[in-house]
């Protein structure tokens, strides 16, 4: 059984783009928790708020539920569910699945492959960051379920279909003249830039392209703002700050709020600016809730 295969194809719902990591989530939870005690059973009663926290983190926009994945990742045969009464899930509902106690846990057959293997672990890890999640999140995303995977130039699967081009970054610095595009810092140690990144307006992982009318030249605070749904672009390529977001320092309101309704900076002319297509995956699937008020 191939399980790297098996994380690689998790079934999920989708439509049109939209972001549905609820398995992969739950997933990378489990493997986090197995990796700490390999025996430990998952209560849902126990684990609900955990999960709750990480769909609200790391999820889509809209509310959801953990009861989903709990009971569905079962069906792809990496998980299982138990309650009080035996084998088996009472369903997708979350009163249920607290009165029958329903447990879950990876699969027997998984369990023994990674007892058996225990750098499988961190490969399958790799491959769910990898397949739903950008980059800059990877390292935050593994704390916050204590996962330690395997680094980055491990073992990769032909299933994650494509390769990034690696002349994105440097074509996407180049066509915003080494600026962040938000906010116009441009630092350099010499003749070398630093703190400037490529972000992916719709991610890599959800067929984003490589090219630059799907990138911003950010710097590093506001490529994880960007990334984490606190920042996004509006009609006329305005800057977006989700009224969710708060902060009190004037840090905060400098390097963040003051942002609501500036002009993007850039691209240069000549180069295509962002898609509106790409811009809206971001604001439908990533920016959390309302923007502020420009100003």
């Amino acid at each position: 059984m191939d399980w790297l295969e098996r994380a690689a194809k998790l079934r999920q719902w989708t439509r049109s783009g939209a972001r549905a990591p609820h398995k992969p989530l739950l997933f990378l939870y489990a493997l986090g928790r197995f990796q700490q005690d390999a025996d430990d059973e998952l209560r849902y009663s126990a684990v609900e708020e955990d999960l709750r926290r990480l769909l609200a983190e790391y999820g889509p926009p809209h509310r959801t539920t953990p009861a989903y994945p709990f009971h569905h990742l079962v069906s792809d045969g990496v998980w299982e569910v138990r309650t009080d009464h035996g084998p088996g899930s009472p369903g997708t509902g979350i009163r249920e699945l607290r009165a029958a106690g329903a447990a879950g846990r990876l699969a027997p057959e998984l369990r023994a492959a990674l007892r058996r293997e225990p750098s499988l672990l961190g490969r399958m890890a790799r491959i769910l960051l990898d397949l739903h999640f950008p980059p800059s999140l990877h390292g935050e995303l593994c704390d916050s379920v204590g996962l330690e995977p395997e680094p980055a130039e491990g073992e990769r699967l032909s299933t994650t279909r494509r390769q990034r081009d690696r002349r994105m970054r440097e074509l996407v610095l180049t066509a915003y003249e080494y600026r962040c595009a938000f906010c116009g810092y441009d630092g350099r140690i010499g003749s070398l830039s630093v703190g400037l990144e490529a972000a992916h307006v719709r991610w890599w992982a959800y067929d984003g392209p490589d090219e630059v009318d799907n990138g911003l030249c950010l710097c590093s605070l506001h490529h994880k703002l960007f990334d984490k749904g606190v920042l996004g672009i509006g009609d006329s390529n305005r800057i977006l700050v989700s009224q969710r977001f708060t902060g009190h320092s004037a840090a905060a309101r400098e390097h963040v709020t003051a942002l609501s309704g500036r002009t993007l900076i850039g691209p240069q002319p000549g180069v295509r600016p962002v898609a509106a297509a790409h811009r809206s995956w971001h604001t439908s699937q990533v920016f959390h809730g309302a923007p502020r008020p420009a100003g």
